[in-house]
């Protein structure tokens, strides 16, 4: 087990943070996520309010058409009864001109609302592609320590499912918003002017609507909170199970997989339905309140009429308004679902937005030419402050020198790489290149003097030219199949089919882990830096391309101040300091003959290997 495994496990579900960004408060609640939302929309201001606009123009000039057609209705219907009584009949040149002046106003409607949707549409594509952006920025500067807590598939949820979640509902909730309470007001209006008495009626049963609706709302709040968590959990269990498929085919633990991954997909089911359900009520609730106001208006306009009071195309007009009022609060019912489901991904892709950033010193200075002079002055670190594994450790490598780093599994080896790259901050004590602290350069200037080799190898899914030249991008062909040659590695490249243009697949596993290795280091020898860290390098290549990369690695570590982790105690005799380490600290420290001849640990640990060997 790596101590990155044994220091920090794992875990699958969404991960937190604390702190900020300096900005506003993470937010916990639909308020709030709301509040962030409206700040992150800012740069689009100007096109939401011509949306805004357009919406509104096109809601307005929509308002008027059941008053029109009551009109044409009205002319109708006095036509009719004029010819029975032989008075006259149709007026059809009134009628003509009503009826085009309707289609007007329904063209000019559905040219502002077709203007407003192509808007939207643009604001829509900018707003997901500026929040990925963030998102893709903000994973490079979270501490490393996030992602050794959380899940691969649960960040890429939020990246992909939670961040789809926002954009696709922001637009159509600020749209059908808009429009929605501009029609209510209109309508409201041309009721009241058609018959205050029936436009009171109506407004009885809003508070009735609205009580409903805001009781629903908050019941099904924490189930679509769940549901987008679960999604994420339910994310990260596939990312896991097919990233190490062979893994659990090997062992047999195809079965306990499927079980866990029903187990979340069943409470997953369990939050979608229950949250689904419950707006769906929403529906036949605000339908039976609209049949309840409809019910209100024709037996009292039927009165109306009855008595002369109002006439037949204003009745007609009066109910045809009544279902243009009702549209819209059916509307809201209908978005509660998901504006909760907006609320809870944006809440979700904040959280990971206001995660602490890692620090950079201000003013920081600009490494000179490095020697490669690396100490360590009484450094204290544990990943759990309360569970210090490194105490009070201090050593100076000189430059050209090359250190030895071995120890049981845990005894703070790779936390020391971890360290000098900066990947975690050292509680007390620091850390020196060249007489300068490490803390007081940025990560990036720091890391730019060490080239590293890891146990764990990763490559991307591109050519093998393009994963050696990822350690100097500007590195010609021949300087890519030169550092390959260095590395052993130009051999087993050109049997591939393709040779260096061959590609990689995304799980890079149609070439060994040897293989892998190799590449790697050619990686490493192609970057060029003063100072190596060896991982481990060696530990998946047989026993005779461990000794070619023995001798490419003397070649590469010749002048360079080299820290090198080795279990195979074999292949570090020849380092100048070997450091062993035991639960932290220092055990003992010297070349193999000095540490052999004090017969400690490190002379019982050489033992113990030739022994089993």
């Amino acid at each position: 087990m790596s101590e990155k495994n044994k220091q920090a496990p794992r875990r699958r579900g969404p991960g937190g943070g604390h702190g900020g960004m300096g900005m506003v408060e993470k937010p916990k609640n639909l308020r709030q996520s709301f509040k962030r939302l409206l700040q992150v929309l800012k740069p689009w201001r100007v096109q939401l309010f011509i949306c805004g606009l357009l919406s509104a123009f096109s809601a307005v000039i929509g308002i008027f058409g059941p008053k029109i057609t009551g009109q044409a209705t009205t002319a109708v219907f006095e036509g009719l009864v004029a010819r029975v009584q032989g008075t006259g009949g149709i007026d059809f040149v009134r009628l003509s001109r009503v009826l085009l002046t309707l289609l007007a106003l329904y063209l000019v409607s559905a040219l502002f609302a077709f203007l407003m949707r192509r808007l939207v549409a643009g604001i829509t594509a900018d707003f997901s592609q500026n929040l990925r952006q963030n998102i893709a920025h903000k994973i490079h500067r979270v501490p490393v320590s996030y992602y050794e807590k959380t899940s691969v598939g649960d960040v890429l949820s939020r990246i992909t499912n939670d961040v789809d979640s926002v954009s696709q509902n922001i637009s159509n909730i600020f749209t059908e918003t808009i429009s929605g309470l501009t029609t209510l007001v209109g309508v409201l209006i041309m009721m009241f002017t058609i018959s205050p008495l029936m436009a009171a009626l109506v407004l009885v049963v809003v508070p009735l609507t609205l009580a409903l609706t805001g009781l629903i709302f908050s019941l099904s709040q924490k189930y679509f909170k769940a549901q987008q968590k679960l999604l994420g959990e339910l994310s990260g269990q596939v990312e896991e199970t097919f990233s190490g498929h062979m893994v659990v085919q090997a062992f047999r633990r195809e079965d306990n997989m499927v079980a866990d991954f029903n187990k979340t997909n069943e409470a997953l089911y369990g939050s979608a339905w229950k949250s689904q359900f419950l707006s769906g009520l929403m529906h036949p609730i605000m339908s039976f309140v609209g049949n309840l106001g409809y019910l209100l208006v024709v037996v009292f306009g039927a009165g109306q009429a009855a008595l002369g009071r109002i006439q037949v195309g204003d009745i007609l007009a009066f109910i045809q308004y009544v279902r243009n009022f009702n549209q819209p609060l059916m509307q809201f019912a209908q978005m509660t679902g998901a504006i909760q489901t907006m609320a809870a991904a944006a809440e979700r892709v904040f959280e990971f937005l206001d995660i602490e950033e890692e620090r950079e010193p201000q003013n920081a200075p600009v490494l000179p030419g490095v020697q490669g002079r690396v100490c360590f002055e009484n450094v204290k670190f544990g990943y759990d402050p309360e569970k210090v594994i490194i105490h009070d450790f201090s050593l100076c490598v000189q430059p050209g020198q090359t250190c030895a780093i071995v120890g049981e599994t845990g005894s703070g080896k790779t936390t020391l790489v971890k360290l000098l790259m900066r990947f975690y901050e050292p509680q007390q004590g620091r850390i020196t290149l060249d007489g300068i602290d490490l803390a007081t350069l940025t990560r990036d200037e720091a890391r730019s003097a060490f080239g590293m080799v890891l146990q764990d190898t990763w490559l991307f899914s591109g050519t093998i030219m393009d994963n050696i030249r990822y350690g100097r991008p500007e590195a010609t062909d021949e300087e890519v199949m030169q550092a390959a040659r260095h590395a052993h590695a130009d051999h087993f490249i050109l049997t591939q089919p393709g040779g260096y243009q061959m590609e990689i697949n995304e799980e890079a596993d149609n070439i060994s882990s040897g293989q892998k290795q190799l590449l790697t280091i050619a990686r490493a020898v192609l970057a060029d830096k003063p100072v190596l860290i060896l991982d481990e390098a060696t530990s998946n290549v047989d026993t005779l391309t461990e000794h070619r990369i023995q001798e490419a690695m003397g070649f590469l570590m010749e002048g360079r101040t080299s820290f090198v982790i080795a279990h195979r105690l074999s292949t570090i005799r020849q380092a100048d300091v070997i450091l062993v380490m035991h639960e932290g600290g220092i055990a003992e420290v010297g070349n193999h003959e000095q540490l052999m001849a004090q017969g400690g640990r490190y002379k019982e640990l050489y033992q113990s290997q030739f022994e089993q060997a």
